[in-house]
This record gives structure tokens, sequence and C-alpha cells, in this order.
């Protein structure tokens, strides 16, 4: 909603702003001497009630604060990596897996499971790839005798 302009010098004919309390009421309600609009007072309340702001002074973060990076916060990179390195290249899940959980233990951060089945699938896809080459190796030995007629 718009008002028109002003038709002559400015002062205090200007319309009350929707956005601010009129000039003669504080913006956190009724003076403390006067009656509450609100019936009795309870215990938890003080007579200076209308000194408070209307909500909790909040920092620059706003109302849940500034991001934590400290301790029990956060999840380790390593851990996520070592879960998707797991696979990728095996051994480097396991490898990151074992460096996460050090890096966990002192630190505090979350993460712990997430390093332990990256440690866990590193280890047993890391055994499946060791087992499906001697398996592939020991096919090409057996194709190769097979063909020599008993030469070498």
């Amino acid at each position: 909603m718009s008002y028109p302009p002003p038709s002559g010098p400015p002062g205090d004919d200007q319309p009350p702003s929707p956005y601010e309390p009129p000039r003669d009421q504080s913006p956190y309600g009724p003076p403390a001497d006067e009656p509450s609009p609100y019936g009795q007072q309870g215990p938890q309340q003080s007579a200076h009630w209308s000194q408070q702001p209307p909500y909790p002074p909040q920092g620059p973060y706003g109302q849940y604060g500034p991001p934590q990076s400290g301790p029990g916060r956060g999840t380790n990179v390593l851990a996520i990596l070592s879960l998707v390195f797991a696979f990728v290249f095996p051994p480097a899940g396991a490898v990151l897996g074992h460096v996460a959980k050090r890096q966990i233990r002192t630190s505090g951060e979350d993460g712990d499971q997430l390093a332990t089945w990256g440690l866990i699938l590193g280890y047993v896809f890391t055994g499946l790839t060791v087992l499906a080459c001697c398996g592939w190796l020991a096919l090409i030995v057996l194709g190769h005798a097979g063909n020599n007629n008993g030469r070498y």
C-alpha cells in the first residue's frame, strides 16, 4: 500500500507507518506502571517485563549459532572417502578407514561407523580382488599347459 505524496512541506501530518510503533508507545509494550493488558502477571514475570525485547537477542548467525567444527560436530571427511574408495579402489578404502578412525578418536568428530564400514568393505573387496586375480592366473596357466603337448 502506498500513500500519495504530501501536498505541503513535510511535517507531522505524515500518515503513520504500519511498520513503526506509535510515537507515544514503546515498541516493547505498555510502561511498567500501567496494568498489563493480559491480566494478572504470573510468578515468573517481573514488574519490568516491558523493558525486555519481544524475542531473545540473536547473534550474526541466528538462533542456532555459528557452524560448529569442534569436537562432536561434523563428519570426518576421510571416513566418507574410505567408504567411497572401498568401492573404487579397495586398498585405499582400507587405509583411509584406519586413518579416519585414528582422527575420529583424537578429534571427536562423527563418522566412526562410516570409517568402520570403509575398513570392512575395503578388506573384503581387496580379498575378493586378490582371489579373482589368482583364479584368472590359474586359468591362464592351466590353459597354456594343455596346449604344449608336453613341451615347455
